[in-house]
């Protein structure tokens, strides 16, 4: 899926229903206030100064198909003159699985709206319920239908580490996302922010935290099968705002860097195969494309140490090898 510039408003909180556990949008998205077509007017008119052609306006933040009809059409309004002179070739939104319906897209894509994301979070209803959802996983099933019959590109966003969850559960979230046939995905690994109710659950000792090291080891597992299945991840972790690396994110996997761990985590366990019943003391070569080369070594050179601690190896180096693809090969093995 081709991506084009992103030009993001955000709409913290408009429409929502209910109050996630998890969630304080405000200090996620860094944005203190709802918008306004004044403020998507704002934004597209300087990505026109800056002469941006093609770019993509992405409503992110609320439940926007929750928020009132009157506010809906004032944002989508504002963005019209922009479709019209090219800075902006489309609109994506997301918003909740249960607040879709048919009239509701057929006006979405009258008004230039081409992607909606859905909030899945979880396919496990008690899971969703532990977290405030206030929805249903089957919501998401008929919400994903209702997209794609649309003809709306369809992107699902999933979380692991929500109370009540575990690595098997989101495991099979991913599974089960996977099946919907989404254009795309993100990933989403639980953070703990302050002011929601999930930071007083940690307080109190009732959620225990998920950490970068079990966002790593769970992403590792999943990010594959979105991958085998031919279906992007566009994101992988929260993207990192002023106030969340200030002290705002108490706990849980919030790195700025995430989805390199877990890139990392993935070649690390494909290289640790490969070097099963290599004998001990050896001095072994993997090969890896240009772009994986960094991954591939790992943070303060922590695969490739780890590695040749965890196989009694004299040495382990890393070179770079265009026809490798995404994975790792096994170029050498000396006494």
């Amino acid at each position: 899926m081709a991506r084009a510039r992103i030009i993001p408003v955000f709409v913290p909180h408009l429409g929502c229903p209910n109050e996630c556990v998890f969630c304080d949008q405000k200090r996620i998205s860094g944005s203190p206030s709802p918008a306004s077509g004044a403020d998507v007017d704002r934004a597209l008119a300087r990505a026109r100064q800056m002469g941006t052609t093609g770019a993509e306006l992405a409503l992110y933040g609320g439940s926007f198909t929750a928020v009132s009809p009157a506010l809906q059409q004032e944002l989508l309004a504002a963005a019209q003159p922009y479709l019209a002179d090219g800075t902006i070739r489309s609109i994506r939104l997301s918003t909740r699985p249960d607040a879709v319906d048919r009239a509701e897209l057929a006006m979405l894509r009258r008004w230039g709206v081409q992607t909606v994301e859905l909030g899945a979070q979880s396919m496990c209803d008690e899971v969703l319920a532990a977290s405030g959802r206030g929805h249903t996983a089957a919501d998401t099933v008929r919400a994903s239908a209702l997209v794609k019959k649309a003809g709306l590109q369809l992107i699902l966003q999933m979380m692991t580490g929500l109370p009540g969850s575990d690595r098997e559960k989101d495991t099979d979230t991913a599974r089960r996302i996977i099946a919907l046939a989404p254009d795309g995905a993100r990933i989403y690994p639980t953070v703990v922010v302050e002011g929601t109710v999930l930071a007083d659950m940690w307080r109190a000792g009732t959620y225990r935290e998920h950490t970068v090291a079990d966002a790593v080891a769970v992403c590792a597992d999943i990010l594959p099968l979105f991958e085998a299945a031919d279906i992007p991840v566009i994101r992988l972790g929260l993207n990192p705002t002023a106030e969340l690396s200030a002290g705002s994110a108490l706990a849980g996997a919030y790195h700025p860097a995430l989805g390199e761990l877990v890139r990392s985590e993935i070649l690390r366990r494909e290289a640790a195969a490969l070097l099963a019943g290599v004998p001990a003391g050896a001095k072994v070569t993997l090969g890896v494309a240009p772009e994986r080369l960094s991954a591939m070594i790992g943070q303060r050179r922590e695969n490739v140490d780890g590695l040749r601690r965890a196989f009694s190896l004299g040495q382990v180096r890393v070179k770079c090898l265009p026809q490798a693809g995404g994975g790792v090969v096994l170029v050498d093995v000396r006494p």
